[in-house]
């Protein structure tokens, strides 16, 4: 058994604050969100669910929810619940008229799960390698190819990719590498230091 300290964001708090936060954050998301963006947003179920419904609330048309499965997840150590395998990812843009973009082509051409066939809304992907964690971990890191398939999906070269929840600079990374702007933030000093390392990896071609 081992303690899983996520950090201080995820401390026990009222549903109520927890929502009250979702709508505020992505009520500026709405404010810089270009008409023809999208927003993707992961979660599990601790918090999806507010996600979901404040998204519809504030007017967001949700596109897909997308099952991230993990392929190789840890187990359940507790061993009184099934084993947490799966993310969703919501895909929404700003209204139901609203125009987004999506490179239905590419997604085909990669498909999953078979190429050349509609890309489906299970995804397979491995977590993250040991590679991707070589400046320090973050607990709740991305896969490259998971936000590889996100950005190649809804954006093209030169477009800018905003992330208000930088974490360990996975999305900017995968920006970097598919030539797009980035803007990220983050609470965390430590982990904008890792962030950036990273980026500047990729920058250089290391």
């Amino acid at each position: 058994m081992v303690s899983v300290n996520k950090g201080k964001w995820d401390r026990a708090i009222p549903i109520e604050d927890v929502h009250s936060f979702n709508l505020r954050w992505l009520t500026e998301c709405r404010r810089v969100l270009k008409p023809n963006g999208t927003i993707f947003v992961s979660g599990t179920s601790h918090n999806i669910y507010s996600v979901g419904f404040a998204m519809q609330t504030l007017g967001y048309k949700i596109l897909n929810d997308i099952a991230w499965y993990k392929v190789n997840p840890s187990p359940s150590l507790s061993c009184r619940y099934f084993v947490h395998s799966t993310e969703t990812i919501l895909w929404a843009r700003l209204s139901p008229r609203a125009r987004h973009t999506f490179n239905y082509e590419d997604m085909k051409a990669e498909g999953d799960p078979v190429p050349g066939k509609q890309m489906h809304s299970l995804w397979r992907i491995q977590p993250p390698t040991r590679h991707e964690k070589r400046y320090g971990k973050h607990p709740t890191q991305k896969p490259e190819a998971l936000l590889e398939r996100i950005v190649r999906a809804a954006s093209n070269p030169g477009d800018v990719v905003l992330d208000p929840f930088n974490g360990s600079g996975t999305t900017g990374v995968v920006a970097a590498r598919l030539g797009r702007a980035y803007v990220g933030f983050d609470i965390e000093r430590d982990f904008l230091a890792l962030s950036t390392k990273r980026i500047q990896d990729e920058l250089q071609g290391a």
